[in-house]
């Protein structure tokens, strides 16, 4: 539990970080930041209180197909949107709201790819440019570590000298990140996403 506590309280600032470097992309996001982050941040409560009262290993097994699950919505995401056209969209928007409250629960307990469910979520239920889209999943992935890192600090044990080391090198990387990846086309950024989302299941599986 210490592990994923640690890993929590350091990626917030990142998080944090990677949203004020898209920030440019957030215009005329603001409602939607609002919407779904209060879902992130209610579902991120509960995920840290399931972590503070269950075994870190409830669902570790579960962890690595739920990520490969997504990554595969992210590569069929296109032909997924398309399929969905006819839906109505206030049906979309409710399932956009129950599935971000759900991807805060999985952030608030475990976080691992966090951004990768998210991103193929919100390409299904919202239509805007993958970019835009990205620069959301960045805030609400900040708002589901943030608020599990208060909770998690307040009355949890953490290992600040690992917290540290893992804020110093989220934020950097996310700083990284949105100077170059909004550079990339969105095949390219797509390709990305999924490559690192399959890289983390399979060291999961592998620790496993």
């Amino acid at each position: 539990m210490v592990a994923n506590v640690s890993n929590t309280v350091g990626l917030g600032p990142g998080s944090i970080s990677g949203a004020l470097g898209y920030r440019r992309e957030l215009g005329g996001q603001r409602r939607r930041c609002v919407v779904y982050g209060a879902c992130s941040a209610a579902g991120a409560i509960v995920g840290g209180i399931l972590l503070l009262n269950l075994p870190g290993t409830v669902f570790a097994t579960l962890v690595p197909g739920l990520i490969l699950l997504a990554c595969a919505m992210v590569v069929v995401q296109p032909w997924l949107v398309r399929r969905l056209a006819d839906v109505q969209p206030g049906r979309l928007r409710g399932a956009g709201l129950i599935g971000v409250f759900l991807t805060g629960v999985y952030g608030g307990y475990f976080g691992a790819a966090q951004g990768v469910i998210l991103i193929a979520l919100l390409g299904i239920v919202i239509d805007d440019s993958l970019q835009r889209l990205n620069a959301l999943k960045n805030v609400l992935a900040g708002v589901a570590n943030t608020v599990a890192a208060i909770l998690f600090i307040c009355v949890s044990h953490v290992a600040w000298g690992a917290a540290l080391l893992i804020a110093g090198g989220s934020i950097i990387g996310a700083q990284l990140g949105a100077r170059y990846g909004r550079r990339i086309s969105p095949l390219v950024l797509r390709a990305v996403i999924v490559v690192v989302g399959t890289a983390v299941a399979i060291v999961l599986l592998a620790r496993d």
